[in-house]
């Protein structure tokens, strides 16, 4: 868990970091050392400068883990942290890098892992899809930038049908669930879950 952490961290100010002609980005070396200090500060900067790249990543999340790992960290005291969290910030992480850099750090191919990796990079595709759709419906230039909003909005339009947004906020509530640990993904997402999502992807799949 620290491990995936630091490399959370590492990631975020990798990004910031790089020039300007290459992300596109303006952040002067005095801000970038102020953002720099902090993890929090690194999740600012990248929600603030970043907002595109975020696909399938809570920033609300990456901070609750992030927390879980300082508990570990400063009090830890024999105090350890089940496996399926691990894997899960683990994926999250994997989906930051991907995001950001566009290639795939780590490529889960055994068993529970495997399920989890293809979920979350459905979400991700789903997320990306549904938010576009949105937009390009759009009269009023609305930016929105969640998944939920977008619902709501193809919903509000006649573009979601009510049984897909029923499906929509099952799935969403399933992953939020293994997110926050309160379900194992071992057991929580299994083939016939990864086979619902896929029917919603290409509802929404991003043109």
């Amino acid at each position: 868990m620290i491990a995936i952490d630091n490399a959370v961290e590492l990631t975020i100010k990798t990004y910031l970091g790089l020039p300007k002609r290459i992300t596109g980005l303006t952040i002067s070396r005095k801000e970038f050392a102020e953002i720099a200090e902090s993890f929090p500060s690194l999740l600012d900067a990248i929600e603030k400068y970043a907002q595109d790249k975020l696909a399938g990543v809570n920033l609300g999340e990456i901070e609750w883990y992030h927390r879980l790992r300082n508990q570990l960290y400063h009090q830890g005291n024999g105090l350890t942290v089940e496996r399926d969290k691990v894997e899960v910030y683990a994926e999250l992480a994997n989906i930051l890098f991907k995001n950001l850099f566009g290639s795939e750090l780590v490529h889960s191919t055994k068993g529970s892992q495997q399920l989890l990796g293809e979920f979350m990079e459905l979400w991700v595709e789903l997320e990306a899809g549904m938010i576009s759709m949105a937009h390009d419906h759009s009269l009023t230039g609305a930016q929105g930038r969640t998944a939920t909003w977008a619902a709501h909005y193809l919903r509000g339009d006649n573009l979601l049908s009510a049984e897909d947004r029923k499906e929509f906020q099952a799935l969403r509530q399933l992953r939020n669930q293994v997110i926050h640990g309160k379900a194992d993904h071992r057991t929580a997402i299994t083939p016939a879950v990864i086979a619902r999502l896929k029917v919603l992807v290409e509802q929404y799949r991003e043109e």
